[in-house]
């Protein structure tokens, strides 16, 4: 995947959310740590209408997960809004990234160069770069 210089990429998964930058080449990312956001969750409605029947009877489906996607789909929405986002690359577990995609403003959705359906919130920096690089 080619992620431009100076692109954020967000790394999220339904309990942490990690800003990072890259600093490398578009095909050769060099990410750099910005932050890590504790978001505050208040949209446990997220994602109940969404929920297959086997996660309704089983209860499988964490809400607080889905209102953390949610969360940060609103924050990020906020700051693309302000200008505070340029280009973006969206890396979140599957659920995660489903919640922030259903909620994308289309201002943030038009920065959007990059998404990947896979948890790497907790792999080593050198680990993200390899697996986005490969996307």
């Amino acid at each position: 995947m080619k992620i431009p210089h100076q692109a954020l990429v967000a790394l999220a998964n339904g309990e942490r959310f990690v800003l990072m930058r890259n600093v490398g080449q578009p095909f050769e990312p060099k990410l750099e740590r910005v932050t890590e956001l504790d978001l505050e969750l208040t949209n446990f409605s997220a994602g109940i209408r969404h929920q297959d029947p086997a996660g309704q009877r089983n209860g499988s489906t964490d809400l607080d997960e889905l209102a953390h996607g949610a969360a940060i789909a609103e924050w990020l929405n906020s700051q693309a809004l302000r200008g505070g986002i340029g280009q973006l690359v969206i890396a979140a577990d599957p659920k995660t990234l489903g919640q922030i995609r259903q909620r994308l403003h289309k201002e943030l959705a038009s920065r959007v160069v990059g998404e990947v359906a896979k948890d790497l919130i907790n792999q080593p920096v050198d680990a993200v770069e390899r697996a986005l690089a490969m996307a």
